[in-house]
């Protein structure tokens, strides 16, 4: 049962991420610890189930649950942009500070470039998770 106070909150947690109806939503980095309400919140607003890292898909969003001890980030991250369309987005959720597989946000600032990506944003994601968007930078400028 839902506590008044918690009424629709998981929904908000899809508009968070910037989630619309028909995106197309991959999934890394699954394991028992994700929040499930967030999943289900992406499922629902999205209108299909999250795709797995074997999809062929061509990505609007990637979510990364990645925490620390879980690899390379710059590895992650560069995967996570192999399919991503080219206005897609890559949230990369890890624990909360203080919360057992924390990363310290200066980690996702420097493996961020590193894979060639920017960081946008940061936001609350639920009680115990934390996302950073990070997105491909725009293409057009010469760089000199």
């Amino acid at each position: 049962m839902v506590a008044a106070g918690d009424a629709g909150r998981s929904s908000d947690i899809a508009g968070k991420l910037g989630i619309e109806p028909g995106m197309v939503v991959q999934e890394l980095g699954w394991d028992s610890d994700v929040d499930e309400a967030v999943r289900d919140a992406v499922e629902e607003r999205c209108g299909d189930e999250l795709l797995d890292e074997d999809a062929v898909d061509v990505i609007d969003v990637v979510l990364l649950w990645f925490r620390e001890g879980d690899g390379d980030l710059v590895d992650a991250l560069v995967d996570a942009r192999g399919p991503l369309a080219e206005n897609g987005v890559v949230w990369v959720l890890t624990p909360k500070t203080g919360r057992r597989g924390h990363l310290e946000p200066s980690e996702i600032a420097e493996a961020a470039p590193t894979a060639g990506l920017s960081q946008t944003s940061n936001i609350s994601v639920s009680d115990d998770w934390a996302g950073a968007r990070l997105v491909a930078p725009k293409s057009g400028k010469a760089r000199r």
